[in-house]
C-alpha cells in the first residue's frame, strides 16, 4: 500500500481542518507529549516514553503500512495557510485483508484536542477511505471496540454512524473489561457534521 496517502476533513464554522497522514520521524516528539496524559494511557495499551519508545512505535506504524495489515494516520489540525499544526491524534484502521469481510478501526486524541470533534471527524475520513479503497476487495464491514466503562467512546462511534451492535465480555489479561462493539457496514452514512 502506498504510505503516502493523505486524507483531510473540511473545516466547520469553529474548528480548523485536519490533515490525517501515515506517521513519520517529526512526529515523535510530539507523539511522546500525547503519551503522557494520564487519560491516554489509561484507555490504550501502548506506551511511548521517550525517543527510542516512539522510534519503536514509529517503526511498527510503517511495517503496518508496508504489509498492508494496519494503517495508521497522525491526525494533525491544519494551520491557516494550509501548513500542518499541532499533532491532535491517530485513527488507525486495522485487520485490513483481501475478500474479507470485516475489519477494525481505531482512534485516541490528544488531551488539547478533545472535546473539539476530532475524533468523529478523523474516524468519518478513516471509514469512508476504507470503504473506498478495499471495498472492491470485499470489505463490508468495519467494527470498532471500546471498553464499556468509556462513554467518549462510546458518543464518538455514534457521531461517526457505528451502531451498537453488543458488548463483549472481558478476556484478561488482554482485554481485562467488558466492551462495546459498533459496527458500521459499507452504505451507512456517518451522521452529517459529526
Amino acid at each position: 500500500m502506498d504510505s503516502s496517502v493523505t486524507l483531510r476533513a473540511a473545516a466547520t464554522p469553529a474548528l480548523p481542518a485536519l490533515v490525517l497522514r501515515p506517521w513519520c520521524a517529526r512526529d515523535i516528539p510530539s507523539l511522546i507529549e500525547a503519551c503522557r496524559d494520564p487519560v491516554l494511557r489509561h484507555w490504550t495499551s501502548h506506551r511511548v516514553d521517550d525517543e527510542a519508545d516512539g522510534a519503536r512505535w514509529l517503526e511498527s506504524q510503517q511495517r503496518g503500512w508496508a504489509t498492508g495489515e494496519r494503517f495508521a494516520f497522525a491526525v494533525l489540525e491544519e494551520g491557516p495557510d494550509g501548513e500542518e499544526g499541532p499533532l491532535a491524534g491517530n485513527t488507525v484502521l486495522k485487520g485490513v485483508a483481501p475478500g474479507d469481510p470485516a475489519a477494525e478501526v481505531g482512534y485516541w486524541t490528544a488531551a488539547h484536542a478533545r472535546g473539539k470533534g476530532v475524533a468523529s471527524r478523523a474516524l468519518e475520513v478513516l471509514t469512508e477511505w476504507a470503504f473506498g479503497t478495499f471495498g472492491p476487495d470485499g470489505l463490508e464491514r468495519l467494527d470498532l471496540l471500546h471498553q464499556v466503562d468509556n462513554p467518549a467512546s462510546c458518543r464518538v462511534a455514534s457521531k461517526s454512524g457505528y451502531s451498537f451492535d453488543r458488548v463483549l465480555p472481558a478476556t484478561p489479561p488482554a482485554y481485562p473489561r467488558d466492551g462495546h462493539l459498533h459496527v458500521r457496514r459499507a452504505g451507512d452514512r456517518g451522521r452529517p457534521n459529526a
